[in-house]
């Protein structure tokens, strides 16, 4: 396999090497001894490099993985000038790889996770097969993230991956921690160890991790901070009097005194204190005398037992129990490993086998291991600390002690021993004492469990992957661990913290002390420092800041810190040489590497650790005796103070990341081919240089100055004010060029950088442009008040030694020293703009015009520079302003003085006057960036430019230079002395203007939005409009379009003007200072007043809705007053003359419960009128004054019927005839009230049986002869419409106006209906369009007018669809509620068939090809010679009828029925008792009963019935089976609602009935009255339909003329003469 492996690569590389992601590889040691980094060719670019303690991973270009070193896990050694493939991960695309101590990940593009090499630990997970007694896995596996906690089980998507040597860590794409492996460093509430399966860090749970970086026994996350509303529920917990813990897994809460645990977070009890104590000494009893081999001790740290002592395997404990806790130095615990507690299950029956395993990882056997020698300076401790948190490998107790003694040293040079709990409570009292106290540390389960895992917090996601930007368009995210760290706008944050844990002997977890962390804490130092990357080493940890800071802490044996600060346990910042700034670091086993700016763009490298002392070439044996690893060697004799500059590093070309792992180091540079990556280093470096600045201003200038709250008054309130704002806007940009800086640190990772158009510059140019913009405005508004001047006071005051260092920072003119110029120091970042510019023009020339990147960075380079010539002028405006300020101080000039407000040019030397000035007078003109101010002695008048309309006036003979200014309310004319005056005036007056309206006016042509504009302005000149402000469209100077006016009194008024005037659709709310109220209208206006159509909510609770003119109610309306409660609570609907009721209405009288339908003269009754009450009295006649007077009819609800003379309201006066409900009557003179009693003088009339009928007497009491007549109601709904369509008489005006007013009411409808839903916007957009209406209407357009028509009536925003809407409420008003009264009956068929009639004129008005009212159509029109021969033709022809109930009847009576229908019932409402009896006593007799019993033949009789395909005979006894077609379709009929389908109901249900008879009969079959009445008589019982006399009545009252005479009409005959036929059939 090694041969065919080295033979591909051989094949590779004889391929042109790449000229990106080139990769060098080093030993560490510092410049000492001259270094030849080895280059590692290979056919594709590196992506990444991942360094192990004696191996390493290469990501190559494509997903494919590359490995070199010792691979002891497959027994070979793998130059690293020759890595080999691994093979079983093609077809996987990786992008990212880690490597541990002695294992390797990988991470494939989905997210999934491989690992491979030792696995003694867990620290690969469960191998194949779910098996967890591989100690060492030679070929990547996929390892399963799985989430448990939801259901069900997730896969989780990783998206991070970190080794360590005995633990791995991944994080997840919902920035979740997961891990496994042995040891305290897991950070998992457990006490299991190994943790074979990746388990999540619940103390990080709804936390957003960043960025994960594993040490050797060690663990170092970014984290996002949290918000401070939040910070409370993670805070790390503090050491208290009794700590609730839930620990087991039934989530059983119960107190722990702090009694019980020792310092390190460990449980204690007498008998674990006993235990312990004793295996102690039995540790220094079987502690070996030189330093034991790494994979001995690791693999299998029984091994001295076992070679010596083989009798004692198994004997300490007994069979089946685990080990307790051994703890020396925090948290190690020993575990028995499966097959080695139970002989029976031994994983190696005999020692020989395990003897020759381990020869084959350790090269050499066990006896030839107590040799010394100088290991790997992997830990290189303290003389009195021991990192004793030991491996936590599975061991028996006993044979565990080989290794539970970490601290084996050197001959000659230390010993160490174990530090057991004794020496814990000294290291408790040592802790007292130092100068940084440790925080509470972990959560232990009791008895060996588990603890309860803690849940995410409320919001955080579980299983949900995100999507992730790709730097540059790339896929990979191989070299950007911390590409998740991004706001909202795409950009990384950087606040951030850092939390540890682990081991702590060395001061690694940077917490002030040695201790371990069984859970992750946070590093207090570093919050508020912006880190944004972490690297952990072996024993040390290194954390890099926005500000290119770097901090370390922890081992410092080898000077690997780059300083020599005490102490070494806290965070301490790496001195680098002066103007070097950090971009990278990584850290190796005992160094680090810094990858910084220097003077120049090609980054440097710096170099922290041992250096490298001159050896000679050792032999392969002696490498590999020196191989094992010895875990406290002494102090390095030779190693650097501070970073040094590795000299090679400047032949590297652009070096884009560096990588540490063992005693190895490795870069990846990048050659500058197409210019692109200088650029992009070039932007990167400026930007980190730039933030650099920004920071040390802000923390040598503005954030004492800010803190100083007590000195911020001498400033005034408004410089205190602005200099709020200006700190406030510095910060922004500081924080936007903080996150910028860092994602361009971390795109330079990514060496297939090809999509430059991914670029934060390119992808938020408007972001930055808003913030620089934001931020110059700041600095101006600042200067403009003089806030410089008294800011140099205050920092000479408070800031006192620091002014030497601002004055380094001013870099405006280098070569002026002295006093700090404030003003040009904070206008230096303007300069940063251009050097956009320049970067992107560079770009710019690496691509072809024609490109897409080419037009993107063009695109954004002219925007840069295009703001950067404007933010200058605004700079010089602002010191312009200042200067002018300072020279015309004054009380004429002191109240306009503002922050915001710039000079452009002013007129105190009389150059520009108004024209027609006195000689004598003084004018002074100032124009500023927001207005003209005009100033006349101590008067000003100040007009803003945003209502400002400017127009030349053509030079005269008179040499008069003109200009024309007019405004809202006044117009002037401004006179300049000279042509270049003029011009001057002109040209400031239309940029600040268009500058106003189009956005700062960068590239807007001059005055081409004057004319038409949106501009807010309050009025201050008498009229109606006086203290209104407008918010709103306008128009030379006017109110036109749509706005907004508010005026002082609370009314408001929003919709369109026009001509400065309420014109159109608008919406007013106007306050009633009587009430306290306001009242509301929503509808047309018209010149400033209310105009059409409209709905008027009044304060007092009445509600109008309804026509207006000239602001009074005027036409058809109707009027709701009052409400319930109140004594006048009733509603109107009828005509308005004036704001007065005349003309005929309907008033529904709540509170008296009475309806009166008739005519109105100025708001009272008077005339002809119909009134209904509640207790079924029903009256009509005439009224005067609104009193009922003169001749009427009352008619009561038992029958009881008088005709006379009215005086009063129910009040009879005169003569009459009262007619009683037996027929007597009574004639004579009558007086008194109706319901008190009434006195009669005359004569009593008593009805003989054989007296013929008084045909005078019924004429007096016939129902209608005193009502408005039909044709006379409701005429001005019929007014309103044929007004909106244009016409101002009735049927005259002109037609293409009519339908133009359609089109623009349905056009103005949409716009002020948003909510339609997209069907209804589908209808109106078809009603737009005018249909053919010129041309004869025939039988093919016919169809096509009644589904226009079918349309137009569904909406209520045309004419015709307004008027069917107000039909249908007129006739719901007039006839539902008190109006159901069954003597209103024929009034109401008569009223809807004058609707018919006034309606199908305005249909024939818009369509004037219809016929009239019962015409015919044509079919097609007929030529001359077709005339001639049409009467010989003997075909059948059918003709088609119009009429207004058939086109218009289907459009209105379906809203129309049920009141219509109420009445029907209510009039036949006795005959449907009689009716309804017989049905119900006829039905109970079997089918051939009641067939027999109505007289029907036999040979009608069915026989049979087919039931699901099936023949049953129909027996005597059988009911409801016979003619079952027939009686279902009949049923039907209570369904529908015109005649017309009704009458089709009938038709079926006579076809229904000749379809079942046919088969019976013999030869044609024809139907007799005589057979067919009977028959179908059975089916009108047999179908049982509720109020058939009301439908039967309804069909007879509606019913088309035209069909009545024929085989429909006959059929309906049929039905009525049935429907009668069942009244009279005997009850007995």
């Amino acid at each position: 396999m090694e041969n065919k492996e080295h033979s591909g690569l051989a094949e590779e590389q004889d391929t042109v090497p790449p000229q990106r992601g080139l990769l060098h590889i080093w030993q560490s040691g510092g410049p000492s001894e001259p270094l030849c980094p080895e280059r590692v060719c290979l056919p594709q670019c590196v992506l990444q490099v991942a360094l192990g303690e004696h191996h390493g991973l290469l990501l190559a270009q494509g997903g494919q993985v590359y490995s070199f070193g010792e691979l002891l896990w497959r027994g070979l050694s793998v130059p690293v000038s020759t890595p080999v493939l691994e093979v079983s991960l093609q077809g996987t695309t990786v992008v990212r790889v880690a490597s541990g101590g002695f294992h390797c990940g990988a991470l494939s593009e989905q997210g999934s996770v491989y690992m491979w090499g030792e696995n003694t630990a867990g620290q690969c997970g469960p191998t194949e097969g779910g098996t967890d007694s591989n100690l060492t896995v030679a070929e990547p596996y996929p390892l399963a993230v799985v989430d448990n906690e939801v259901v069900p089980p997730a896969v989780v998507r990783v998206v991070d991956l970190a080794c360590g040597r005995e633990h791995s860590l991944a994080l997840s794409a919902q920035n979740e921690l997961w891990a496994w492996g042995s040891g305290c460093q897991l950070g998992l509430v457990t006490s299991n160890f190994p943790v074979w399966k990746p388990q999540k860090v619940e103390h990080l749970a709804g936390r957003h991790v960043i960025q994960v970086a594993c040490g050797a026994y060690h663990s170092l996350a970014l984290v996002r901070s949290l918000h401070p509303q939040n910070s409370n529920a993670h805070k790390p917990r503090e050491k208290r009097s009794a700590s609730h813990l839930s620990l087991t897994k039934k989530d059983e809460s119960f107190s722990v005194d702090d009694a019980h645990y020792c310092p390190l977070g460990v449980e204690l009890t007498e008998s674990m204190s006993a235990e312990t104590s004793a295996r102690r000494r039995s540790k220094q009893r079987f502690q070996p005398a030189g330093g034991s081999h790494r994979y001995q001790t690791v693999l299998f740290p029984y091994t001295y037992s076992i070679s010596n002592n083989k009798e004692n395997v198994g004997k300490s404990e007994p069979d089946g129990q685990d080990d307790p806790i051994t703890q020396t130095d925090s948290c190690t615990t020993s575990y028995p490993l499966p097959g080695l507690t139970d002989k029976k299950k031994r994983a190696f029956p005999n020692e020989l086998e395990l003897q020759n395993l381990l020869q084959k990882l350790s090269g050499h056997s066990l006896e030839m291991q107590n040799s010394s020698g100088l290991g790997d300076s992997d830990s290189l401790s303290s003389q009195t600390s021991d990192d004793s948190c030991v491996s936590s490998t599975p061991f028996n107790d006993q044979l565990s002690a080989a290794y539970t003694n970490e601290a084996t040293v050197c001959e000659g040079v230390r010993s160490s021993t174990p530090m057991g709990l004794e020496e814990l409570s000294l290291q408790k009292k040592k802790k007292s004492l130092q100068g940084y106290k440790s925080s509470s540390l972990t959560d232990l389960s009791r008895d060996g469990k588990t603890g309860t895992r803690r849940s995410s917090l409320p919001g955080t996601a579980t299983h949900k992957t995100p999507s992730r930007p790709h730097l540059y368009g790339c896929k990979s995210s191989s070299s950007s661990p911390i590409l998740n760290s991004a706001t909202e706008e795409g950009f990384p944050t950087l606040e951030t913290e850092v939390w540890s844990w682990g081991r702590g002997s060395e001061g690694q977890l940077g917490h002030g002390d040695q201790l371990a962390r069984l859970q992750p804490l946070c590093i207090k130092c570093l919050t508020g420092e912006e880190v944004i990357k972490v690297a952990a080493g072996s024993h040390h940890s290194l954390a890099l800041t926005a500000q290119c800071q770097v901090y370390s802490w922890g081992s410092n044996m080898c000077g690997q810190l780059g300083h020599v600060n005490s102490p070494v346990t806290v965070p301490q910042q790496t001195k680098l040489w002066d103007d070097l700034r950090a971009w990278d670091v990584s850290a190796g086993q005992s160094h680090s590497l810094v990858l910084a700016d220097g003077d120049l763009v090609e980054p440097v490298l710096l170099y922290c650790g041992q250096q490298q002392e001159p050896r000679r070439e050792p032999s392969e044996a002696s490498c590999q005796s020196k191989r094992p690893c010895q875990r406290s060697p002494s102090r390095a004799e030779n190693y650097t103070v501070r970073p040094t500059l590795l000299p090679f590093c400047v032949e590297m070309g652009y070096i884009s990341n560096v990588s540490s792992g063992g005693q190895r180091c490795a870069l990846l540079a990048n050659r500058n081919v197409t210019c692109v990556i200088s650029a992009v280093h070039e932007l990167a470096f400026v930007e980190r240089k730039f933030y650099c600045w920004l920071s040390s201003v802000k923390k040598l200038l503005l954030t004492p100055l800010y803190n100083k709250e007590s000195a911020r008054p001498s400033l005034g309130e408004t410089c205190s004010r602005l200099f709020l704002s200006l700190c406030g806007t510095f910060n922004h940009l500081s924080v936007l060029i903080g996150q910028h800086s860092t994602w361009l640190s971390r795109s330079v990772h990514e060496v297939q950088c090809h999509d430059v158009t991914s670029l934060h510059l390119l992808v938020h140019t408007q972001h930055f442009l808003d913030i620089y913009t934001a931020y110059c405005t700041a600095v101006g508004d600042f200067q403009v008040m003089g806030g410089f001047q008294s800011l140099h006071k205050l920092s000479l005051e408070f800031l006192g030694s620091q002014q030497t260092k601002l004055a380094e920072l001013d870099e405006s003119d280098p070569s002026v020293r002295g006093a700090v110029d404030l003003g040009s120091l904070l206008y230096w970042p303007l300069q940063h703009l251009h050097q956009y510019s320049q970067v992107l023009l560079k770009l710019e020339a690496c691509y072809d015009v024609l490109t897409t990147e080419y037009q993107s960075l063009h695109h954004s380079c002219m925007q840069f520079e295009s703001l950067s010539r404007f933010l200058l002028r605004r700079k010089k405006e602002a010191e312009v302003t200042f200067l002018f300020w300072k020279t015309h101080s004054g009380k004429n000039t002191e109240g306009l003085r503002l922050p915001q407000r710039r000079v452009l040019c002013e007129s105190s030397n009389r150059t520009l006057t108004l024209q027609g000035a006195g000689r004598f007078s003084n004018h002074w003109f100032i124009l500023f960036n927001d207005a003209l101010v005009h100033i006349q002695f101590s008067t000003h008048h100040v007009y803003p430019l945003n209502c400002l309309w400017v127009k030349p006036l053509p030079e005269n003979d008179s040499g008069c230079y003109a200009i024309k200014i007019t405004c809202p309310e006044e117009t002037f004319t401004l006179v300049a002395s000279t042509p270049e005056e003029k011009n001057k005036w002109l040209h400031f007056l239309h940029q600040e203007v268009d500058g106003l309206l189009a956005g700062g006016g960068r590239g807007s042509p001059p005055g081409i939005t004057a004319v038409s504009r949106t501009a807010s302005y309050t009025f201050t000149g008498e009229g109606r409009l006086k203290d209104g402000q407008y918010t709103g469209s306008w128009h030379a100077g006017r109110i036109h379009g749509r706005g907004t006016m508010r005026w002082p009194s609370g009314q408001t008024y929003t919709g369109n003007f026009k001509n400065g005037l309420e014109d159109g659709y608008g919406e007013c709310i106007i306050p009633d200072k009587l009430l306290n109220k306001a009242g509301c209208y929503q509808g047309h206006w018209r010149d400033g007043k209310i105009h059409g159509f409209g709905i008027y909510r009044y304060a007092s609770g009445d509600v109008y809705e309804g026509c207006f003119s000239d602001g009074q109610r005027h036409g058809y309306g109707m009027l709701s007053s009052g409400k319930m409660d109140k004594t006048s609570s009733g509603v109107f609907i009828g005509q308005w003359v004036y704001d007065k009721k005349t003309g005929y209405g309907v008033y529904d009288d709540i509170t008296r419960g009475e309806k009166y339908m008739g005519m109105w003269l100025d708001d009272e009754r008077h005339g002809r009128a119909l009134v209904v009450t509640q207790y079924g009295v029903y009256y009509e006649g005439h009224f005067r004054e609104n009193k009922m007077s003169g001749l009427g009819l009352l008619v009561s609800d038992d029958d009881t019927a008088f005709h006379g003379e009215f005086s009063e309201d129910w009040t009879v006066n005169g003569k009459g005839v009262l007619s009683l409900a037996n027929g007597d009557s009574i004639e004579g003179h009558f007086s008194g009230e109706w319901n008190a009693g009434l006195k009669v003088t005359g004569t009593y009339t008593k009805l003989a049986a054989d007296e013929p009928e008084d045909k005078d007497r019924d004429h007096f009491f016939r129902l209608g002869q005193h009502v408005v007549a039909a044709g006379e109601r409701w005429v001005c709904v019929f007014d309103e419409c044929w007004r909106r369509l244009g016409c101002d008489v009735a049927a005259r005006g002109d037609r293409t106006t009519a339908w133009e007013n359609i089109a623009v009411s349905i056009a103005s409808g949409r716009q002020h209906s948003p909510h339609l839903s997209r069907s209804q916007s589908k209808v109106l957009e078809g009603l737009e369009c005018i249909p053919q209406h010129g041309e004869a209407v025939t039988v093919k357009n016919y169809n096509n007018i009644q589904r226009y028509l079918t349309k137009a009536c569904e909406t209520p925003i045309h004419p015709l669809g307004w008027l069917v809407e107000t039909l249908v409420t007129v006739y719901r008003m007039t006839y539902v509620g008190v109006g159901s009264n069954r003597r209103l009956l024929r009034e109401a068929v008569k009223e809807l068939q004058a609707y018919l009639q006034h309606f199908y004129c305005i249909v024939r008005f818009l369509f004037p090809g219809l016929p009239e009212d019962g015409g015919i159509l044509p079919e097609t029109p007929i030529s001359p010679c077709k005339i001639r021969y049409s009467s010989s033709s003997m075909e059948e022809s059918f003709v088609t009828v119009v009429s207004s109930s058939s086109l218009l009847l289907p459009r209105l009576l379906p809203q129309l029925y049920p009141p219509l229908f109420m009445l029907y019932c209510l009039h036949d409402e006795q005959q449907e008792v009689q009716y309804w009896e017989r049905i119900l006593r006829l039905n109970k007799q079997p089918d051939h009963s009641l067939l027999r019993f109505l007289g029907v033949q036999e040979k009608f009789w069915p026989k049979f019935i087919t039931v699901l395909g099936e023949t049953i005979k129909i027996g005597p006894s059988s009911k409801d089976v016979c003619f079952v077609c027939a009686v279902e379709t009949l049923q039907q009929i209570s369904t529908t609602f015109t005649p017309s389908d009704k009458l089709l109901v009938i038709q079926r249900t006579f076809e229904e009935l000749t379809q079942e008879i046919k088969p019976m009969q013999d030869g044609d079959f024809l139907w007799c009255m005589d057979d067919l009445l009977p028959l179908f008589l059975y089916i009108v019982l047999r179908a049982s339909i509720r109020n058939l006399g009301a439908e039967v009545s309804l069909i007879e009252d509606m019913m088309d003329p035209n069909v009545q005479h024929g085989e429909l009409g006959l059929m309906f005959t049929t039905l009525k003469a049935c429907y009668i036929q069942i009244q009279l059939e005997s009850t007995t």
